[in-house]
């Protein structure tokens, strides 16, 4: 069993920064990657950015240069630093781990995290 843990949402003016962290408790494991999609009210879900874990990383467009991820492997834990939000990064905030190597490969899920950006 794992679950995973979010927090770091909230409100925030356009141009401010927000910090969000995913941490993965219950049955010990390396993810094969984590990271974050994000669903604005209306839109599609979309992958915000993703780790895996050799560290490699891979980010949405329009996202480049304003998030960092980043990951701990040793407490299983992703993280998403925003900066320069804008009012289009609104909507619910979800990560994700991947696990590669167990039977099914299955692919775990924060509770999601809403994050507002007002103009």
């Amino acid at each position: 069993q794992v679950h995973l843990v979010e927090s770091g949402g909230g409100l925030v003016q356009a141009g401010g920064s927000l910090g969000l962290s995913c941490a993965a408790v219950g049955r010990s494991f390396s993810a094969n990657a984590m990271g974050w999609y994000r669903q604005a009210p209306g839109k599609q879900r979309e992958l915000v950015a993703t780790i895996t874990s050799g560290g490699s990383t891979n980010y949405e467009d329009s996202v480049k240069g304003r998030f960092t991820i980043s990951r701990d492997n040793a407490k299983n834990t992703v993280y998403l630093q925003m900066n320069g939000l804008k009012a289009e990064d609104t909507g619910v905030y979800y990560c994700y781990a991947w696990i590669s190597y167990w039977p099914g490969s299955p692919t775990y899920w924060g509770q999601g995290t809403q994050v507002t950006v007002s103009s």
